[in-house]
């Protein structure tokens, strides 16, 4: 766990393509996903990934990691797969792995913006590196400088029931530095649920989000949520 809330600097390659992909499994071989981790007092169930693999953990390299994580933890995991689980049919139904690495990332709703909370959101530069979508998850690569405080960071629109004439719905990267120094550049990862989006009689809805850099340059980013094969929401 990090103490700066959501920062995650790991020097490694992601890998985002499906387990099964690889030729073979090997302890010298590992992957790095991003998922959601389903397990109950300390006990690992389970790690559902982006690409809907299940992974199942048996074998960790420190042991104990499970009891830092809640159920339904949105996480970034460094895993050597082990041996595969197969359905009747001979698909893939899970994998068995050991976990080398583990780290919490960042995982929040949308805000509505007040007078009352305008000022603790903050205004500080950000940099946006990347937006990708995962099931109702908007995920945020980001950049930014600080180096020993907390630091704050809120995906905000403007009160009010949402409807169809609203689109694309204004989105805003808020950041709070706490007053921090600008001494060290930090990479981190933050998912958004957009599920408060949704739109009662339509299946998707288009949004515009804008973030300001320390150049004070505006970045905007239009994307679109599509919740028609969604089941329940993600928490």
């Amino acid at each position: 766990m990090r103490k700066i809330l959501f920062v995650l600097t790991i020097a490694v390659v992601f890998v985002f393509t499906s387990c099964n992909d690889d030729d073979g499994y090997s302890l010298g071989k590992y992957w790095v996903s991003f998922g959601i981790y389903q397990g109950e007092n300390g006990s690992t169930e389970q790690i559902v990934l982006d690409n809907k693999d299940i992974l199942v953990p048996v074998a960790a390299n420190f042991p104990g990691w499970a009891s830092d994580f809640e159920n339904g933890d949105r996480i970034l995991v460094n895993y050597t797969i082990l041996d595969e689980v197969l359905n009747t049919d001979g698909s893939v139904n899970s994998y068995y792995v050991k976990v080398n690495e583990v780290d919490n990332v960042l995982m929040k709703g949308i805000m509505d913006i007040t007078e009352e909370n305008a000022d603790s959101i903050g205004n500080d530069p950000i940099i946006v590196s990347e937006y990708w979508m995962s099931d109702s998850l908007l995920n945020v690569k980001l950049k930014y400088w600080g180096y020993n405080e907390i630091h704050y960071l809120n995906l905000v629109k403007h009160p009010g029931d949402l409807t169809a004439d609203d689109q694309p719905i204004q989105l805003e990267l808020r950041h709070n530095a706490n007053e921090d120094s600008q001494s060290i550049p930090y990479t981190a990862f933050v998912s958004f649920s957009l599920n408060s989006l949704r739109i009662a009689g339509l299946d998707s809805v288009s949004f515009q989000i804008t973030s300001t850099d320390y150049d004070g340059e505006v970045y905007t980013e239009d994307g679109v949520f599509n919740y028609s094969d969604l089941e329940l929401p993600m928490p």
